[in-house]
């Protein structure tokens, strides 16, 4: 089946197996911060966004993105270094592993909330798997980065 969809502001048209996973359609277009963990949905390392919605690329058909914008963490390298930072600065990146899905998702918090309680943020992470973390620094790092934000730091919108 053929599928036509914008990935991180290229247009794609591609004939596809109707089964294939969003997160292999990512991946094969060299989208390698799209990450398979759990491959359950439980983990959030194939975070992307699809409309500008944060969605689990494991859970989602290719088909399904036909006619949609998808965006990963390499479509969004202004916004997501500028929050890396402040991960980074938190000792919140360890392995690394998780970082990619962990952004994608404190992306979506910054857009849709930029003044969470500590309650909202702990939500968001709350999707991403950590093997390394207490996920204290994560929570740091994105406080930091609010803070950051309110005292005229820019912040990179796409």
């Amino acid at each position: 089946m053929q599928i036509s969809l914008i990935l991180n502001g290229k247009n794609i048209t591609e004939d596809i197996a109707p089964d294939l996973l969003l997160i292999d359609f990512v991946r094969n277009h060299k989208c390698y911060s799209v990450k398979r963990g759990c491959e359950t949905s439980n983990c959030g390392l194939c975070t992307v966004f699809l409309d500008q919605k944060p969605v689990l690329s494991c859970a989602i058909l290719a088909a399904r993105a036909d006619g949609h914008r998808v965006d990963t963490l390499e479509g969004l390298q202004k916004e997501a270094t500028e929050f890396g930072a402040f991960l980074a600065d938190e000792g919140a990146d360890q392995c690394g592993f998780c970082n990619p899905g962990m952004i994608m998702n404190a992306i979506a918090l910054f857009r849709e909330n930029p003044d969470p309680s500590d309650d909202e943020i702990k939500e968001y992470l709350a999707g991403n798997l950590c093997r390394c973390s207490g996920y204290e620094g994560q929570l740091r790092g994105i406080r930091s980065f609010l803070e950051y934000k309110k005292r005229g730091g820019s912040v990179c919108n796409q």
